[in-house]
C-alpha cells in the first residue's frame, strides 16, 4: 500500500460516500475534497469542506496508510497541522489528537473502497513486468487509448517548448541561435548530443552568422570547438580545415575549454560526429536563415527539403579526418531529417507558435501524423502489447508513456492506468 494510492482515492471521490463514517461512527459528508498539496510541506488537502454530524468544518486534511504514522512523522509537533478536520488513513492503528490534546476525526477509507477498484490496484502495483499493465493493454478502448496518447504527446511537446524557452533567455530572444542549439543537440543524438550542446554553448551565434558564407569556414569552426583538429593531419583538406580554424581561434578569440569530449565508441561510421559535425555545417552554409524557413514552410515535403544538404566532397570518401573509406555520399538520410523534424523543428515551430499567440496544437497534429511511426524499443514494446502506433505522435506519446509514467511506477496519473483501476 502506498500513501498516493489513498490520495487518488480521496482526491477522485473514488469511495462509497453514501454511508461515510468516521471510526466512531460520526456520519461525514464529504462537500470539498480540498486543494491536493503536491509540495512537501504541511497537510495533503488544503481548504476541504466537510459535514461531520451534520456539523460544517472548513480546514485541511491528513493522509496517511496508517493512523499512528501521525506521531512517526511528528505532526503533533508542527504547527501546519493544528487545522487538520479530518484524517483519512487505511489502517487505523492509534487514536491520534493534534497539538491542544483534541482528538482529530479518523475515516478509515478502506472501508468504503470497492474490493475490485483495490485488486486491480494490486494487481498493477505488485506487478514484476517492466509494464505494470503487461497484458491488459489489449482491453483498452480505441478512444481511451487514442485520447491518452494524443494527451502524452502535447505533454512531451510542452516540456521540450519549455526547455526551448529558458534557452530563448539564455540567446536575448535570438530564435536563430535557439534552433541552432536544439540542432546541435539533435544532431549529436544520444551519445554526443550533450557534447555538441556544449559546443553550442561555447560559440556566440554572432560568429557563426559571419561563417555562413563558406561551408568550409563553418567546418573549421565546429570540427575545431570540438577539440577533433587538434591532431597532426596528413591531408591537404584536413589541414586547410586545421589552418582556418586556427585563424577564426584568433579573430574571434574562441574558447573550448568547456566543450565535453566527442565520442566514437560503439557508433556507426554514419553516425560519427565527423560526419554529424560536417552535415550541420553545410545545413547552415545553405540555409543560413534557417529559423524563419522553418517556421514558414507549410508542409512536411518542404522540411524535408529544407534539411536535403550535402557536406564538402572530402567527406565522400572519409567518416574521420585521418582514415580514407569507400565512397558514400554523407547526405542526411529520410530517417535522420524525420528524426530532427520530430525532436527539433515542431518542437521550436510550437514554442514559437506558442510565443507569438499563434493556435499551435492542430498545425502540430497535421505535421507530426504525417510522419511515420518511430521504430526504436520502446515503441515495439508496446506494439506487443497490441496498442496500435500508426504515427510518429503516437510514437512520441508512448515515449513519454514509458519514460515518465511506466518506468516511476505511475499508473495513478496514467490514463490507461486508471481505465485498468475500474474496471
Amino acid at each position: 500500500m502506498k500513501e498516493d494510492f489513498l490520495h487518488h482515492i480521496w482526491k477522485y471521490k473514488k469511495y462509497n460516500g453514501l454511508n461515510l463514517a468516521t471510526v466512531n461512527g460520526a456520519s461525514i459528508a464529504v462537500l470539498d475534497s480540498g486543494t491536493h498539496n503536491e509540495s512537501n510541506g504541511g497537510p495533503d488537502f488544503f481548504n476541504a469542506l466537510l459535514c461531520i454530524d451534520d456539523q460544517k468544518w472548513a480546514g485541511n486534511v491528513e493522509i496517511h496508510v496508517k493512523s499512528s504514522d501521525w506521531y512517526l512523522h511528528n505532526h503533533q509537533n508542527d504547527d501546519l497541522y493544528n487545522n487538520v478536520i479530518l484524517h483519512v488513513v487505511w489502517e487505523d492503528d492509534v487514536e491520534v489528537y493534534n497539538k491542544d490534546n483534541s482528538p482529530i476525526p479518523t475515516l478509515r477509507i478502506k472501508d468504503f473502497v470497492d474490493t475490485n477498484f483495490f485488486a486491480n490496484y494490486q494487481k498493477l502495483s505488485n506487478s514484476k513486468n517492466s509494464l505494470n499493465c503487461q497484458g491488459q493493454l489489449q482491453d483498452i478502448p480505441g478512444i481511451i487509448q487514442n485520447n491518452w496518447l494524443e494527451r502524452l504527446y502535447f505533454e512531451r511537446l510542452e516540456k521540450k517548448a519549455t526547455e526551448i524557452e529558458q534557452v530563448l533567455k539564455s540567446t536575448k530572444n535570438d530564435w536563430e541561435a535557439v534552433l541552432f542549439h536544439m540542432l546541435c543537440r539533435s544532431f549529436g543524438l544520444n551519445t554526443n548530443g550533450e557534447a555538441f550542446y556544449s559546443l553550442a554553448q561555447s560559440i556566440d551565434f554572432s560568429v557563426l552568422r559571419k561563417c555562413t558564407d563558406q561551408q568550409q569556414r563553418l567546418e573549421a569552426l565546429l570540427l575545431g570547438q570540438a577539440g577533433l583538429l587538434e591532431d597532426s593531419l596528413d591531408h591537404e583538406y584536413a589541414n586547410t580545415l586545421q589552418e582556418e580554424y586556427h585563424y577564426l581561434k584568433t579573430k574571434f578569440s574562441l574558447d573550448n575549454t568547456k566543450v565535453l569530449p566527442v565520442n566514437f565508441f560503439r557508433l556507426r561510421p554514419s553516425n560519427f560526429p565527423t560526419v554529424r559535425l560536417v552535415q550541420l555545417a553545410a545545413l547552415y552554409a545553405t540555409k543560413p536563415s534557417l529559423f524563419s524557413a522553418v517556421t514558414k514552410a507549410k508542409s512536411l515535403l518542404e522540411l524535408m527539403n529544407l534539411l536535403d544538404v550535402k557536406p564538402n566532397s572530402f567527406w565522400e570518401t572519409h567518416y574521420s579526418l585521418t582514415k580514407t573509406s569507400k565512397k558514400k555520399s554523407k547526405r542526411l538520410s529520410k530517417s535522420f531529417k524525420e528524426l530532427l523534424i520530430i525532436n527539433t523543428l515542431l518542437p521550436i515551430r510550437f514554442a514559437y507558435q506558442k510565443y507569438t499567440n499563434e493556435a499551435a496544437e492542430d498545425k502540430a497534429v497535421a505535421l507530426i501524423t504525417s510522419l511515420s511511426a518511430e521504430d526504436n524499443a520502446i515503441v515495439k514494446r508496446f506494439k506487443k502489447e497490441k496498442i496500435t502506433i500508426k504515427n510518429a505522435m503516437e510514437s512520441q506519446a508512448v515515449i513519454q508513456l514509458f519514460t515518465k509514467y511506466c518506468s516511476n511506477n505511475r499508473c495513478l496519473q496514467c490514463g490507461f492506468g486508471n481505465y485498468l483501476l475500474k474496471n
